[in-house]
């Protein structure tokens, strides 16, 4: 071990440790982390450690000091995450005290952020292609954000909420009536902000290639066509890549896997989830595409060029980030 690592394995730490390896459900990666402390408990040296976790030494060195460190137990009674009375209680100090020290650390145990990293060998240049088709756009072409927005619900209260007024939000029952669904093909502009769109009652490559359709003849014929989409298995289809074949001003340029982020459409759906979905109110299917459709005018009477602002350099070196971390706790 490195200088300063002492491993304490109390008999109920090493209970618990063998009966992770016994378990045949446990996840791997708690049974090699467990086996690194017993066998560090036994007094294995480190080759032998590696040996039997199957882990580099530095990943070895990492949860002997991880362990020595924080111990085995989780927070109590298999709770997900520690509370600040839970914290409190066995610290043995007040919940306040526990709050300005998390307060000082920039600790917020009882949050969580959802990430994923992308495993396509070819997010470097995908990257760069899409953000070079944002940033530096090819001259008489027009660069198109595609994608479908899909199973969009019309929900209609079970009862009528009341309007905001002075001291009380405006309410909404939590419960709610379904009365069929939408999805919404869309197709953002990138130069101008514009967007094309169409309600369609599924989402099958039938219905992509009737919206590519409605997108080939809203686009001056004398344009070329970039069209950024994602891995959805309806993009692929041979169909579409006959389609494609038969109008050839339209190129396709696919994100990378796990990395929708990439597709500048994915913000004009936040934005209609936001502003018109989420709290809205439909009593049919009709309504609810009548009131998508309003929204896209809206938007496009008003438009605003999408402007891409993330360097790729840092992009990329945060992705390296990601990755080099995750490699250390696998």
């Amino acid at each position: 071990m490195r200088a300063g690592i002492v491993i304490n394995v109390t008999r109920a730490d090493r209970l618990r440790l063998e009966a992770i390896v016994a378990d045949r459900s446990a996840p791997q990666k708690h049974v090699w982390r467990a086996k690194v402390i017993l066998a560090t408990a036994d007094g294995c040296g480190t080759a032998e450690i590696m040996r039997r976790s199957g882990k580099s030494k530095p990943v070895v060195w990492t949860w002997q000091a991880r362990f020595m460190a924080e111990g085995v137990e989780p927070p109590p009674g298999e709770s997900t995450h520690w509370t600040g009375r839970e914290l409190a209680k066995v610290a043995g100090v007040s919940l306040r005290s526990v709050q300005r020290i998390l307060e000082a650390h920039q600790l917020a145990p009882h949050r969580i952020r959802t990430f994923k990293l992308s495993k396509d060998p070819e997010f470097v240049e995908k990257l760069r292609d899409i953000v070079g088709l944002y940033v530096d756009p090819p001259a008489h072409a027009v660069v198109l954000s595609v994608d479908e927005k899909s199973q969009i619900q019309a929900l209609d209260r079970t009862q009528p909420g009341l309007p905001m007024k002075k001291g009380r939000a405006g309410t909404m029952t939590h419960d709610y009536k379904r009365h069929g669904t939408t999805t919404l093909f869309a197709a953002l502009n990138v130069l101008d902000g514009t967007v094309i769109g169409r309600n369609m009652q599924r989402h099958r490559h039938q219905e992509f290639i009737r919206f590519l359709n409605t997108a080939e003849a809203q686009v001056p014929v004398r344009m070329a066509i970039h069209a950024v989409v994602d891995n959805y298995a309806t993009h692929k289809h041979p169909k579409v890549q006959k389609w494609l074949a038969r109008h050839p001003r339209w190129t396709f340029h696919f994100t990378p896997t796990s990395a929708s982020w990439l597709n500048a459409v994915e913000g004009f759906f936040a934005k209609l989830t936001r502003r018109r979905l989420k709290r809205g109110v439909f009593r049919s299917v009709a309504d609810l595409q009548a009131a998508i459709n309003r929204f896209v005018e809206e938007t496009n009477s008003n438009p605003k060029p999408f402007v891409w602002t993330a360097d790729p350099k840092r992009v990329l070196a945060a992705v390296k980030r990601g990755k080099e971390k995750l490699e250390s706790i696998h």
